[in-house]
């Protein structure tokens, strides 16, 4: 059982915005020289026969908003509606410190939808 001390350290993890959490994690790894990157121990025979798969299409993308263009306003409007669970002070902040990672793992289609979406408001979106 969490001590009380964890419990409202938890409890304030919890009401973190997404880039909040992106911001802490990004700053925690700084500090402790560590990745939260999962690490995968596999065998050297299981290493070599991934690279054909890597070739493969890719299934989850990195979505990256690199520049908000020249009408902000129609990114973030744009922006809010593909991430409508992100509170307007975030998708402002999101749109002025650029470059920021809007997803870590969205599916191809949500990726696709997201860049079309942002770029025709005058954004450029890079997608990893």
């Amino acid at each position: 059982m969490a001590s009380k001390s964890y419990e409202t350290l938890i409890n304030q993890i919890g009401e973190m915005s997404v880039i909040e959490l992106a911001e802490m994690i990004k700053a925690l790894e700084e500090k402790f020289g560590v990745s939260a990157t999962p690490v995968a121990s596999a065998a050297p025979a299981a290493v070599a026969s991934a690279a054909p798969a890597a070739a493969a299409e890719k299934s989850e993308y990195k979505v990256t908003l690199e520049a908000a263009g020249d009408d902000k306003m129609k990114v973030i409007k744009a922006l809010r509606s593909v991430l409508p669970n992100l509170s307007i002070s975030d998708t402002k902040k999101a749109v002025d410190e650029v470059p920021t990672v809007l997803a870590e793992a969205a599916s191809k289609d949500d990726a696709k939808k997201m860049k079309e979406t942002l770029e025709a408001a005058g954004a450029k979106v890079k997608l990893a």
